[in-house]
């Protein structure tokens, strides 16, 4: 049986940066963010749905979701984030479980799921919970760098996710990403080695 370790972390802590490290060590990796653009992308599967409850103004085509549209009008109202997510986190798992499904093989796998914690049906998924977690100075930074975001918006962002002290206690492993990419890598080659042990076959 693979074991899947679910990786979390707040925006801006370096999920996506530790993945691909475990990806150059051949570890199957699922990323439920991925999974979400295929979903709403050109004639993604979850379009219909998102039109019906939506309507024609989140919208460029009747076949082309107008993400900045959708994303203001979801920051500004519960009810409209709740309605999405209950279009796409049913979605996304079914999704994800098809693709774990293709992995059987493997000793243990990563699923990255930014909202692990906050949406425990997630949690189901998996069988352990590894936490990336940085400064929220740093991790501000690392945001504005590659997203163009003011700090304003990067903190609205942060207060609707989950606290810190929430992510550690949920945690059975818990990766500080606060020094550079080499130690970085050095400390996910040790996490590798320590679940290659653990999860081997028949151990």
């Amino acid at each position: 049986m693979t074991i899947w370790i679910g990786l979390t972390g707040g925006i801006g802590s370096g999920k996506s940066q530790v993945a691909a490290i475990f990806a150059s060590f051949n570890v199957p990796i699922i990323d439920t963010d991925a999974i979400s653009r295929s979903l709403t992308a050109e004639n993604g599967q979850a379009l219909p749905a998102i039109y019906d409850a939506f309507g024609a103004e989140v919208f460029e085509t009747p076949k082309r979701l107008n993400r900045a549209v959708l994303r203001e009008r979801i920051f500004n109202s519960a009810c409209l984030k709740t309605r999405l997510e209950q279009i796409m986190l049913p979605l996304i798992r079914s999704y994800s479980r098809q693709m774990m499904n293709q992995y059987q093989q493997a000793a243990f796998g990563i699923i990255e799921v930014p909202l692990l914690i906050e949406k425990k049906a997630f949690q189901k998924l998996v069988h352990r919970i590894l936490v990336v977690d940085s400064a929220e100075s740093l991790r501000i930074e690392r945001v504005k760098q590659r997203s163009g975001l003011d700090e304003p918006e990067i903190k609205r962002i942060m207060a609707n996710q989950a606290s810190r002290s929430e992510r550690w206690r949920a945690a059975d492993d818990i990766l500080l990403n606060d020094g550079s990419l080499q130690e970085l890598q050095a400390k996910v080659g040790r996490l590798h080695r320590y679940y290659t042990a653990v999860f081997r076959p028949n151990h």
